[in-house]
């Protein structure tokens, strides 16, 4: 090219400082992360991690184990990524955050595989030897831990996964069974007949977070007790007391009537109809209700039934009476059905919100029942064996084959079933319906319908004041010296020290501090035993002739050796005389082979992973756990409690929970409604980056949504972050040291850029103080796209393309965007792992080093300037109404951009000169005007800048800047 060349032929492409950048646009995430994955593996990401942050503050997140069994699914991949999230923005802050995971290994959906399995080749499990059975078990769990650990690495997860915590390892297992032998030593358990959730499936008891609700459709029966005695009402002998429920099975067992204390009832009398001059005993409040149900008497003619109150009484005058057991006159001879059925006092749980306010007691089949009835002396009858159905030797069976799937078969409990029929034989059946619709409690696994069955299980007494075992140093009341609670807790039963403590507890979101503390008002008395094979066993011995079990401490010193040997078969394989030694013989002692609740396993976890000193980095209380919203009933409350009545303090200071992840149209996910989502096929689509922005960009506090088009705005979303990160690696290609300059040398957009980066940064820190990871990424992407794409990048790409390299306000342009670079690449780092990753490597290639080994940016508070911010606040105000004035010059094509716009602005309303806001708005001109208006501009376009400016002789020739760039 020579100087006689034509200007508007010239090409000055070469003489412009293009951003230059192997960083690619197209992500290709799902190809490029595993090697990623596996450079961290070969370097030692984790382990490097740990020696840099070593002696920092600790921050201790502990992992609640997720269930060994199957792959992982969508819940599980939010959840593993918030904890990913905690962990490594913890680590950012300079802090020494490990991360262990751990996996539940035994229990009852473990031994449902294997006995599916079993049934599949017609294999009966109780003919296989017990220690075989187990040995499946554990090898089934030991497959699917190290399944679900490669689909947790692929996720991105940071931790220690060459030495996670199993609870089937021997060493946990002897850990859990210390824990259970300290309860044991301070009198914390005692074995007891209580109702309790019972899988007639399964033949176990569960726990209530083994349980689920699911909507059914059951049979409703109100059924007439004949009052015999009524000492304070003496009017009422001859007429029936009405009971409703929902659980006919429960009829043949009844042992007694509830009634309220100051309930007020009405004697009525039916005055038309079959059953006219029958008299019955309901409620006032629902005595209307009642008649309607009694579709039976209803008069064949008359649409309702005509009927009369014959007296009103308070319930208080039922004291003492009796009934009698509709069943009484088919069985004469049978000494439990002719007993009297006493009336009891239930006022703390007989309501008049349904039925009939009268309630029947059945013992051996509910809570309120059994209290109610032991306070009275009636004992449970175990009617009801392991399977649901009644006894061979019961007094009343249902006939033929009507016995075959137990008392909640739909065929035995219906309206036409054995027990309506013996009801309806024997005049006391008054309605009976098969369409009433209620929840009703199933099992988990089996997600078979459960009952509340009365049978003899070990428990951990909520209500018993605890007494510190020998490990815990008991304190002290300095006035009197009696013992007043554990070591670092207070004092009082095991409800009282978890109350206490969760009210010392941190909760986020707030409201579980409030749903825990119900939960554990209410709750029962934790049930221990399970009757199943796979699992810790309740390894006691009890008093053959006294029933207590044996407490001493040499023998449980013997147990827990054996079991670091051995684990759990220790107990089930052992000579149990050589555990009990020379002082005791084995045939005055049972036993025990229930194995443990698989809740309390995982609430010891704290005891093997914090304190045992197998991870040193590890220490007690967990600075916070982790789970969905489901676990306030199951992990949060078993650590909770297992840690309150052995340490008499909570093992964790914060609590964390999240909701459940729901499909696109907010439904709950089911493989049988085929709605579910496999996170593997996302991220091998995805990629993991992209599945994680997901989880940090939800309002995961609350049930939460995905589906495809959520994922596509997620990945929109990427695509935007990654081409900011793309620009500034190539307007940062070759910058170097000597271009830094200082703040106070700044333009001011230079250094508003930098009070805003102060502002983020100081609301990124709380966002991650707060575990607020939905607003952190929303703060993050508004300041990379609005502040920094859509504003300051835009304005200074002129700058960084066209300026001379040595220019001020280039060199300050340059220093901001490395000072943004360094800042925003570790502020994405805990969110977008491989992306973090491959846009460090991209700028400081070094195979040794990653971005995940760096600590929070060094972001100077004195960069704030408030004065400063509101000055350029207006100025992006009046940016934004001459930009949607040109707006519509673009669509019209009057002008193509920007760029030829010329602009009137009042410009006394502005700050800053006529040409500095022509430059902001990247136009042609702003001249001061009354208001303001756009017009195109009939300045030349520059060569180099391809701005139309006033100095430009001809389309092509050069603007001032230009000219001198290229002459100096």
């Amino acid at each position: 090219m020579t100087e006689n060349t034509p200007a508007k032929e010239r090409d000055y492409k070469d003489t412009v400082f293009l951003p230059k950048t192997d960083f690619p646009m197209k992500a290709g995430l799902a190809n490029k992360e595993p090697a990623i994955l596996e450079r961290w593996q070969t370097i030692g990401l984790y382990e490097k991690l740990r020696e840099a942050r070593a002696g920092r503050e600790k921050f201790i997140f502990h992992d609640g184990p997720p269930y060994a069994n199957g792959n992982i699914h969508i819940g599980h991949s939010l959840n593993k990524t918030l904890k990913d999230l905690v962990v490594r923005s913890q680590n950012l802050l300079g802090k020494d955050a490990p991360f262990v995971p751990g996996w539940d290994c035994h229990g009852l959906p473990i031994e449902w595989k294997i006995e599916e399995q079993y049934r599949k080749k017609k294999r009966n499990k109780d003919e296989v030897p017990a220690s075989e059975f187990r040995a499946e078990c554990r090898e089934y769990a030991g497959k699917w831990v190290g399944v679900q650990r490669e689909e947790f690495k692929r996720l991105g997860v940071l931790a220690q996964w060459d030495k996670p915590y199993l609870t089937m390892d021997y060493d946990a297992e002897a850990a859990i069974v210390t824990e259970l032998l300290k309860f044991a030593e301070a009198g914390q358990l005692y074995r007891g007949a209580k109702p309790v959730m019972w899988s007639p499936v399964e033949k176990t008891a569960l726990a209530e977070a083994e349980v689920e609700y699911e909507d059914i459709t059951s049979t409703q029966i109100d059924v007439a007790f004949e009052i015999v005695e009524a000492p304070n009402a003496p009017e009422l002998v001859g007429a029936h007391a009405v009971i409703w429920t929902t659980t006919p099975w429960t009829i043949p067992v009844n042992q007694a009537l509830a009634y309220g204390a100051d309930v007020e009832y009405r004697l009525i009398e039916l005055e038309s109809g079959e059953l006219a001059g029958l008299k019955l005993l309901v409620a006032k409040d629902l005595m209307f209700n009642t008649v309607d149900r009694l579709d039976a008497i209803l008069s064949k003619d008359d649409e309702d039934t005509e009927w009369g109150v014959l007296k009103t009484l308070k319930g208080s005058q039922l004291a003492g009476a009796i009934a009698k057991h509709p069943m009484a006159d088919k069985f004469p001879d049978g000494d439990f059905y002719t007993k009297p059925r006493p009336f009891l006092d239930g006022s703390h749980f007989v309501t008049t919100e349904a039925g009939t306010g009268l309630v029947h007691m059945s013992p051996d089949h509910g809570e309120d029942d059994f209290e109610l009835c032991k306070q009275n002396g009636i004992n449970p009858v175990f009617a009801v064996d392991a399977d649901g159905v009644y006894r061979e030797d019961w007094d009343w069976l249902p006939r033929g084959d009507e016995r075959a799937g137990g008392v909640i078969n739909k065929k035995f409990v219906s309206s036409t079933g054995p027990i309506c029929e013996d009801l309806r034989a024997a005049g006391a059946l008054l309605s009976a319906s098969d369409d009433f619709q209620h929840s009703y409690p199933h099992s988990w696994r089996s997600k078979a319908k459960i009952i509340y069955r009365c049978t003899p299980q070990w428990f951990v007494p909520m209500d018993e004041p605890l007494t510190a075992p020998s490990q815990i140093e008991p304190v002290e009341d300095e006035e009197d010296k009696t013992v007043v609670g554990h070591a670092e807790g207070v004092a009082g039963t095991l409800r009282e020290v978890a109350l206490a403590e969760i009210d010392k507890t941190r909760f986020v979101p707030a409201r579980g501090h409030r749903r825990l503390q119900s939960m554990l008002e209410g709750r029962p008395d934790w049930v221990l035993s399970r009757q199943r094979a796979w699992g810790v066993p309740i390894a006691l011995y009890v008093d053959r002739k006294t029933g207590d079990y044996l407490n001493d401490p040499a023998v449980n010193e013997r147990i827990i050796e054996a079991f670091k040997k051995g684990g759990a078969d220790a107990w089930f394989n052992a000579d149990h005389q050589e555990f009990l030694g020379n002082k005791y013989s084995l045939g005055d002692y049972e036993v025990i082979t229930d194995i443990l609740d698989v809740w309390f396993d995982s609430g010891c976890t704290h005891a093997f992973v914090l304190e045992s000193g197998k991870w040193p980095d590890h220490q007690t209380p967990a600075d916070l756990y982790l789970e969905g919203s489901d676990q306030h009933r199951g992990w949060f409350q078993s650590s909770l409690l297992e840690s309150c009545g052995t340490r008499g303090r909570a093992p964790y200071k914060a609590v964390l929970t999240h909701g459940m992840t729901l499909d696109k149209n907010g439904k709950k996910m089911s493989k049988s409604l085929g709605n579910t989502l496999d996170p593997q096929k996302i991220i091998n689509v995805n990629g993991a980056d992209i599945l994680r922005l997901w989880a940090a960009s939800v309002d995961f506090t609350e049930d939460h949504r995905i589906g495809d088009e959520i994922l596509k705005g997620v990945t929109d979303s990427y695509r935007k972050l990654r081409n900011t990160f793309r620009y500034m690696l190539g307007g940062l290609s070759d910058f170097a040291e000597s271009e830094r300059i200082a703040v106070a040398d700044m333009p001011e957009l230079e250094r508003y850029i930098l009070h805003r980066l102060a502002e983020v940064d100081a609301k990124l820190k709380q966002h991650v103080n707060d575990f607020a990871f939905g607003p952190y990424m929303r703060e993050l992407t508004a300041f990379a796209q609005d502040d920094l794409s859509a504003f300051f990048f835009d304005i200074r790409k002129d700058c960084l393309y066209c300026d001379a390299p040595d220019d001020p306000k280039r060199m300050a342009y340059r220093t901001v965007m490395d000072i943004l670079f360094h800042a925003l690449t570790r502020y994405i780092a805990p969110v977008l792992v491989f992306t973090a990753e491959e846009i460090w490597q991209s700028r400081f290639p070094d195979e040794n080093d990653s971005i995940h080994l760096k600590e929070w940016p060094e972001v100077d508070g004195g960069w704030a300037d408030d004065a400063l911010a509101e000055k350029w606040s207006n100025i992006r105000t009046a940016r934004i109404a001459v930009t949607e004035a040109i707006e519509p010059l673009r669509r019209e094509k009057t002008i193509r951009s920007s760029l030829e716009a010329e602009i009137t602005y009042p410009m006394a309303d502005l700050p800053i000169d006529a040409t500095e806001f022509a430059e902001l708005c990247i136009v042609a001109d702003v001249k001061d005007g009354a208001d303001i208006s756009v017009t195109k501009t009939g300045h030349h376009k520059c060569g180099r800048c391809w701005r139309l400016l006033p100095d430009v002789e001809e389309d092509g020739a050069l603007c001032g800047r230009c000219d001198g760039v290229l002459n100096a």
